[in-house]
């Protein structure tokens, strides 16, 4: 049986860049929380149409985008670079780094498929007939900041989709996008 010792040793490096993209991730929580407040307060306030106006009926289903799905989608693109910028010079750090648009490129994509999986756990967490609804004995619509289902189911989805997004932009964007670029560099002349 491995030691405390001997696991630290073997799996140290991925622990620390656990915890760094750990670190990026709350602080990207708090920059996607206050995105999705300045989208929902600031930038589609004047439209006065409520979180849950149909924006978009989804052809052929009884789905809709509707206004909180944009909100969502705004927070995603601010808080994804933030944190892309921040892994990239942190947490992935090191000599072999790729140009800038051949990882921010992955790591965009991997972030577009994680929220793609977090507007489906938001949508479930905002919709009534949903068994994961936030219940309106505890969260509101209209109350204090801390009360809102908007901003609990958007922590929560972000909070979810975090590992997944970890565990591939470590071994897709910052391993094997690095790999490719070095092996086409050094195979030049």
């Amino acid at each position: 049986m491995s030691t405390l010792r001997e696991l630290y040793v073997r799996h140290g490096t991925s622990l620390r860049e656990f915890v760094k993209f750990g670190l990026i991730g709350g602080s990207g929580i708090a920059v996607n929380l206050m995105a999705i407040g300045l989208a929902h307060n600031v930038f589609f306030h004047g439209f006065a149409l409520g979180d849950d106006f149909a924006v978009w009926n989804i052809p052929g289903t009884r789905w809709s985008v509707r206004m909180y799905h944009l909100y969502a989608i705004f927070a995603f693109f601010v808080a994804n670079a933030y944190n892309f910028v921040l892994n990239r010079y942190w947490t992935f750090r090191g000599d072999r780094r790729a140009p800038f648009f051949h990882e921010f490129l992955p790591f965009m994509t991997v972030g577009l498929v994680a929220q793609g999986v977090g507007l489906i756990i938001l949508t479930l967490l905002r919709n009534p007939t949903s068994p994961l609804y936030l219940s309106a004995a505890f969260f509101t619509d209209t109350g204090p900041i801390w009360t809102k289902r908007l901003y609990w189911a958007q922590l929560i989805q972000v909070v979810l989709v975090m590992p997944i997004n970890f565990l591939v932009n470590k071994l897709w964007t910052f391993r094997i996008i690095r790999r490719r670029h070095h092996a086409r560099v050094g195979s030049q002349p």
